[in-house]
């Protein structure tokens, strides 16, 4: 675990350091050969030096974005292309209720090629 990482969790709202350290134990227990790192002021995770993935808090919300998640279904309304279709994103909010099962297995799909 980061450091950093750690400390950019512990200044968010609670309900959104509740969420990103579940991601946080998600992620590692999904793809335990990870790297995790503090990078353009996001926790970012990268996999034999490629990004698997991003974890971003903003004011209302917490992004959860996955790298390299061309070939990824969206699911309307949660998990969808942002600027490019290789990189996906699930939009959390607070008082959503948050399938991580679904999120590990979109996880480790994309990061297998990695």
């Amino acid at each position: 675990m980061n450091q950093e990482v750690t400390n950019y969790f512990q200044k968010l709202p609670k309900w959104q350091t509740a969420v990103c350290e579940s991601l946080r134990t998600m992620i590692a227990e999904t793809v335990p050969i990870i790297e995790e790192r503090m990078q353009y002021g996001k926790p970012h995770y990268l996999k034999n030096g490629h990004f698997a993935c991003v974890i971003h808090a903003a004011k209302e919300k917490v992004s959860f974005m996955i790298f390299n998640a061309g070939e990824l279904q969206e699911i309307k309304g949660f998990f969808k292309s942002m600027s490019t279709p290789d990189r996906k994103t699930a939009a959390i909010i607070e008082g959503q209720e948050v399938d991580y099962g679904l999120l590990a297995t979109l996880l480790k799909q994309a990061s297998e090629s990695l």
